[in-house]
């Protein structure tokens, strides 16, 4: 057989084995654990980190005061240095709607060495642990949450005896480049850390959706969160692993009415928000970089260029297996294509839409090279994500 024959067989082998071999990371159906009530509902704080969220706040905070919660609950907005009118609009949104309890706090600038939202964060977490909660709900402002939210999240932690619980909100996906861009991203992120796996006790795999994560207060002091991860860029992986580090149980999975509001509808949009963190994924490593570049050629390119290749030279040992390769790739996101409401032709656009990662995460690095560092809401981080580097 000739080269790209044997490259084609290899994209195929390597698609077998991530069939069957990944944890079924393709599947859609892992939603909220099987639950039943508690007889006596615990207390929740919710904290909401906020900067600059004016334009998608009013979608999302009157769903969080809204919650239809059996126990006490209240929630805390940290406006970190808006210039937006973040804070004076949540306080407008709270008397306008009523419901849960809202404080709204600043925190003031971040001392060095605190990453993206985890300075907030640590100060919502300060006010909560005022009222002594057994829960803390940490939800990000562009999050919009079904009014029986924080009641199932509860409900499926007390029954599970999970320390963590978070839910993949389904991201928007209405413009043109939100759908082509937007479903892979959560398809990748669950090939890298497979759902099924996270909860497995003693597992390796940890991960959690900064979106929407419902965490045992006891469990944040054992992992000290945030201060453990405060470098951390990628915040929601890290987290989730110093819970799980700390001997806690943890689970992710894909949200059913708990949404993202924020819109992307640019392909610049898309690519800050993946060119962000991607290289601080691969731990700041220009090796990793390679052979993440050579793998999504490999795994996602090879297969329709030799598909189309074997065709055009008539070798059919190229067209048959790049051809079989880009079946089980196509196979392998209809679901998250399903589960966002796309049609499914789609799914066998996959390659292009690697591409596109593919250049993102190049970008990423290059961006990290010439002292940009990692960027979030206006700031940058030059250093590295260490929390990801002590794995």
């Amino acid at each position: 057989m000739s080269a790209v024959a044997w490259t084609a067989v290899g994209s195929l082998a390597a698609w077998l084995w991530l069939l069957l071999g990944q944890g079924f990371f393709w599947r859609t159906d892992l939603r909220l654990p099987p639950r039943r009530e508690p007889d006596d509902w615990p207390s929740v704080c919710v904290v909401v980190p906020a900067r600059d969220e004016a334009g998608v706040l009013h979608a999302s905070l009157p769903t969080l005061l809204a919650q239809d919660y059996p126990g006490r609950a209240e929630v805390f907005l940290v406006d970190d240095g808006s210039s937006d009118g973040t804070g004076e609009l949540a306080r407008e949104l709270a008397r306008a709607h009523g419901g849960l309890p809202l404080t709204v706090d600043s925190p003031g600038e971040p001392p060095a060495g605190w990453t993206g939202k985890l300075w907030a964060v640590r100060h919502g977490i300060a006010l909560a642990r005022t009222r002594e909660p057994v829960y803390l709900l940490l939800t990000d402002a562009d999050i919009a949450h079904a009014p029986d939210s924080l009641r199932t999240l509860v409900a499926s932690a007390h029954t599970g005896g999970f320390d963590l619980v978070s839910q993949m909100a389904r991201l928007r996906a209405e413009s043109v480049w939100e759908r082509l861009v937007v479903p892979a991203f959560v398809y990748f992120f669950a090939q890298l850390y497979p759902f099924r796996w996270i909860a497995v006790r003693g597992s390796r795999t940890a991960a959690a959706a900064g979106g929407c994560v419902l965490l045992r207060a006891d469990a944040a002091e054992r992992a000290r969160i945030p201060d453990a991860i405060r470098h951390a860029v990628i915040d929601d992986v890290a987290l989730a692993r110093a819970v799980k580090g700390a001997g806690g149980h943890i689970w992710l999975g894909l949200a059913e009415r708990v949404d993202s509001v924020r819109p992307y509808p640019r392909l610049h949009d898309l690519w800050r928000m993946v060119s962000r963190s991607a290289y601080a994924q691969l731990r700041h490593n220009p090796l990793l970089l390679l052979g993440t570049v050579l793998g999504l050629a490999a795994v996602y390119l090879v297969p329709p260029l030799a598909f189309a290749t074997g065709l055009v030279v008539g070798s059919t040992g190229a067209a048959a297996a790049g051809g079989l390769a880009w079946l089980l790739m196509t196979a392998t996101y209809l679901p998250m294509v399903r589960y966002y409401r796309q049609p499914w032709w789609l799914a066998p656009l996959l390659p292009v839409t690697a591409f596109l990662y593919l250049l993102m995460t190049v970008d990423s690095a290059v961006q990290h090279y010439r002292g940009r560092g990692a960027a979030w809401k206006g700031r940058t981080y030059a250093r590295p994500d260490t929390a990801l580097d002590e794995r």
